[in-house]
């Protein structure tokens, strides 16, 4: 993507008609990755304003059923505790022992996580920088910040238990309504990277 041309919006409240102002003047909306920065003078207001936005209090493992949270009512989230029939939020879990046998030797949930650790700390997709943030033995949550105007996405990675060598996923926008892919685009390079160390996903998109 064009360091000159950086899409990345927010969203900002409608500006409010005035008494003496008629209601066609009202200001419209302006998407999150809808701003485009075209100048040094707007990256400089950028690196003086961060747009991080607030960590959601529900990220973490669900309790009632144990599974990452589901996505808000946006198109800027992927989660793979959606139904899938949501063509919009649903995405495939990752199984780091496929039984077609690609790794020579089976995968414990240790040396997943590891592997999984590794693609993290190696791919910046669409020059987000990772940040891991939280880590136990069955988790970790990631925020990756955009290049400019500093915003934050929220991705989290879950071993669930049980023998199935599955591992679900959470990738979010905390602010805005539209992320023009970001966030699959994020899920798909980290995929592919983790294919070549032998790791499937459920089914591709």
């Amino acid at each position: 993507m064009s360091s000159l041309c950086y899409a990345s919006s927010r969203l900002v409240p409608k500006a409010t008609a005035s008494p003496q102002q008629d209601s066609a003047s009202t200001q419209p909306q302006i998407g999150r990755r809808e701003v485009v920065l075209r100048s040094s003078g707007l990256a400089t207001f950028a690196a003086i304003f961060h747009f991080s936005g607030t960590k959601p209090n529900y990220l973490g493992v669900q309790k009632n059923p144990p599974s990452l949270a589901l996505c808000p009512a946006t198109n800027n989230c992927l989660s793979t505790s959606e139904d899938m029939t949501d063509l919009t939020h649903f995405a495939p879990p990752w199984n780091y022992n496929p039984e077609d046998g690609k790794r020579k030797k089976p995968a414990s949930q240790e040396e997943a996580m590891e592997e999984l650790l590794q693609v993290i700390n190696t791919t910046k997709p669409d020059n987000f920088t990772p940040r891991i943030v939280e880590k136990k033995e069955d988790y970790i949550r990631v925020e990756y910040e955009s290049p400019i105007m500093g915003f934050v996405d929220d991705v989290e990675f879950w071993f669930p238990p049980g023998k199935k060598s599955l591992v679900q996923y959470r990738s979010a926008s905390r602010l805005g309504n539209f992320d023009f892919d970001v966030n699959r685009k994020r899920i798909k390079t980290l995929r592919l990277a983790l294919e070549k160390k032998g790791w499937v996903s459920q089914s591709s998109f």
